[in-house]
């Protein structure tokens, strides 16, 4: 029987590229090799797509992209090809592909653009379409439709780039609506980037200037005092949650280094809570998960504080399969290797095929 052919792609345009490599590595070392053919397509922090034929260990360090055998190449949006088109010394070629595992975060890549490309080539590919992807990306949507739909999320409000010139009026209001401390986050970036606490009228200045630099609409939220609790959510017509996770940060909140660097935040698997706690919000994380319209994988992040209050913080589409992320470590814990993991998480991309919302 024929191995089915997966192409991996890697990097991508957006501040969360070097992430996506160290998933990325993850994920194709846990692709069963008597089953499938891995095809490895990374994009550079430039937009460069490039097939890459080398040594796996090559791309979490970056050095992939040096690689003298790597050629240009595109996914076809053509649905007759099926496939990717390499160019190599000025001949074009066709690569056929079964299935696409799109292990991009963030902006370019989790945020609905490469799930439209997808979609329009008619390739099967692990993980939410174009917009349930493309809604949870931007944080000013996910809190409206899940306030709509009534899932608690943290009390927010935005300002845009457009509104630079009155940015003491538009932070001064947000104190006055949020108080203080807030956190400021890019409206459509993940993994922490960004995203800072403000204690203060001039930090929320100075930390919405620092989220400019990744997006054009930034949101304020209120800051919410509790533990950090991260839920895997898994499926299509009948998802099914994992067992609560908490995060126990080393730092004043759980940020970019200790999400990828260092790794020092503390995992508790499952959370230290009651069962009650536990069950209600794993039927919140598949709730939020329907709402949204998610499909393949998502993680769903809350905060719960000490009065029992449970927050909504965000959902993320391509979370990090990273040796130290809480995705594959929460589905491991509920029985999951991390191979059988990703097996399954192609296999359901193929069946559902025709399904793009």
């Amino acid at each position: 029987m024929a191995k089915i052919r997966v192409a991996v792609l890697f990097g991508g345009v957006s501040s969360e590229h070097d992430v996506s490599l160290m998933s990325a590595t993850n994920v194709i070392n846990s692709i069963p090799k008597d089953k499938y053919d891995v095809i490895c397509i990374g994009i550079t922090k430039k937009g460069r797509w490039l097939y890459f034929p080398g040594d796996v260990n090559e791309i979490a360090s970056g050095v992939w992209e040096k690689n003298p055998d790597c050629t240009a190449a595109v996914i076809s949006p053509d649905p007759i090809h099926k496939g990717i088109i390499t160019i190599e010394n000025g001949e074009t070629y066709m690569k056929k592909i079964d299935v696409v595992f799109p292990v991009l975060h963030g902006r370019n890549g989790e945020d609905g653009r490469l799930q439209g490309l997808l979609e329009m080539a008619k390739l099967p590919f692990v993980g939410c379409g174009t917009i349930s992807s493309a809604m949870c990306m931007d944080k000013c949507v996910t809190h409206t439709l899940l306030d709509c739909n009534g899932i608690r999320t943290a009390r927010w409000t935005y300002v845009r780039q457009k509104d630079i010139n009155h940015l003491d009026k538009k932070c001064r209001e947000a104190g006055e609506k949020l108080g203080f401390p807030v956190f400021v986050k890019p409206a459509n970036a993940g993994s922490s980037v960004g995203v800072n606490k403000a204690r203060n009228l001039e930090e929320l200045k100075d930390a919405v200037q620092i989220a400019f630099t990744h997006d054009s609409k930034v949101v304020i939220e209120e800051f919410i005092s509790g533990k950090e609790l991260e839920v895997a959510v898994f499926g299509y017509d009948a998802p099914f949650a994992s067992y609560v996770g908490e995060i126990e940060p080393a730092a004043d909140f759980y940020d970019y280094d200790d999400k990828y660097i260092n790794g020092s935040s503390k995992l508790h698997i499952p959370a230290r809570i009651d069962e009650k706690q536990s069950d209600e919000i794993r039927s919140i994380a598949v709730e939020a998960y329907q709402i949204m319209g998610c499909k393949g994988l998502s993680r769903v992040d809350f905060f719960l504080t000490d009065d029992g209050t449970i927050y909504l913080n965000e959902i993320n589409t391509m979370p990090g399969f990273t040796n130290i992320s809480m995705y594959p470590k929460l589905m491991e814990n509920f029985g999951m290797s991390q191979s059988y993991l990703v097996d399954k998480l192609i296999e359901q991309a193929i069946e559902n095929t025709e399904r793009v919302h």
